[in-house]
C-alpha cells in the first residue's frame, strides 16, 4: 500500500508541476513610446583647408601677380 501511495504522489506532483509549466507563458510586448524621442546633438565643426602649391606655381604667381 505504501508503494502505491507515493506511486499517487509522485504521478499526481508530475501532473501539477506540468500544469504549472504548462500555464505559464512568457509575453513580449512591443509598443511605441507616448512621449516622441529626443535627440539632442550639440556639434560645433570645424574645419581648415591648406592648399600646398608647388615651387614652380609659386614662382608663377610671384611673376605674374596680374592673374588675379
Amino acid at each position: 500500500m505504501k508503494q502505491s501511495s507515493l506511486t499517487a504522489k509522485l504521478v499526481m506532483a508530475a501532473v501539477v508541476s506540468g500544469m504549472a509549466l504548462f500555464s505559464c507563458k512568457p509575453t513580449v510586448k512591443v509598443e511605441a513610446p507616448e512621449k516622441p524621442i529626443t535627440i539632442n546633438m550639440n556639434i560645433k565643426i570645424d574645419h581648415e583647408i591648406r592648399v600646398k602649391l608647388d615651387k614652380d606655381i609659386e614662382n608663377m604667381l610671384d611673376e605674374r601677380q596680374d592673374i588675379f
